[in-house]
């Protein structure tokens, strides 16, 4: 639309949407006219007005604003990844080094409470072995109690919140009424599938909308390391 148009419209009545839209085509418009600058005011909420140039150093504020917030919690995602990352490579580095279950039973426990702050960890290896020293880690397929667990184990993806009764009374026995939450990772290979329950004292610990990648991967990872221990103990 051009000035001349506009000012013939002016005669019949412009619009606020027709001024709104070539202020919107026209961007640079007061750069050329900076005389009406001086004459415009806009409301503001206190009932003062204020001009428009103060108006859009305010509206950039708070677009700067919003942008550095965005970007802070960017940085922190970044860096809470970059620490996860770190935990798995010292878990990942523990388990490699451990010679027999009983090893990695111990060093998975370990990390676990030192680098991922677990207050109560648990490992339950689905297949019968009563012959093992660890027996009590192992639990028959056909056990009952892992109903409850079919739907976790059949989509291979960790749950995390505060546990149902029967999965703390399962997992951590005597302490499960003591978690408040925790996370569940179902793990499977081809030679062996299981359960890991890390519990925590802190009800937000472990929150149901938490991301799973990182747990995920500790799963695989204690799966295949199971599977090659236990491989080479039959």
């Amino acid at each position: 639309m051009k000035q001349a148009e506009i000012a013939k419209d002016e005669n019949g009545g412009v619009t606020a949407e027709q001024v709104q839209t070539y202020l919107s085509q026209h961007p640079g418009f007061f750069a050329n006219h900076e005389g009406l600058l001086q004459n415009l005011s806009i409301p503001h909420h206190s009932g003062s007005a204020v001009s428009l140039i103060e108006k859009q150093l305010q509206l950039y504020r708070e677009k700067n604003e919003k942008l550095s917030q965005q970007l802070s919690l960017l940085v922190q995602i970044a860096r809470e990844n970059d620490g996860l990352f770190q935990k798995v490579h010292k878990l990942t580095l523990s388990l490699m080094d451990a010679s027999d279950l009983e090893n990695t039973v111990t060093d998975l426990q370990s990390v676990l409470h030192n680098e991922f702050k677990a207050d109560f960890v648990s490992l339950r290896i689905l297949q019968e072995n009563s012959d093992s020293p660890l027996a009590e880690v192992f639990v028959a397929p056909s056990d009952p109690r892992l109903d409850s667990f079919q739907k976790m184990i059949d989509s291979g993806r960790p749950k995390c919140g505060e546990p149902a009764s029967e999965h703390g009374a399962f997992l951590f026995g005597d302490n499960g009424d003591r978690i408040k939450s925790c996370a569940i990772i179902p793990f499977a290979t081809s030679g062996v599938s299981g359960l890991l329950g890390i519990g925590s004292l802190d009800g937000e610990r472990f929150l149901p909308t938490m991301g799973q990648l990182f747990l995920i991967q500790i799963g695989e990872l204690i799966a295949y390391r199971l599977n090659a221990i236990l491989g080479s103990e039959s």
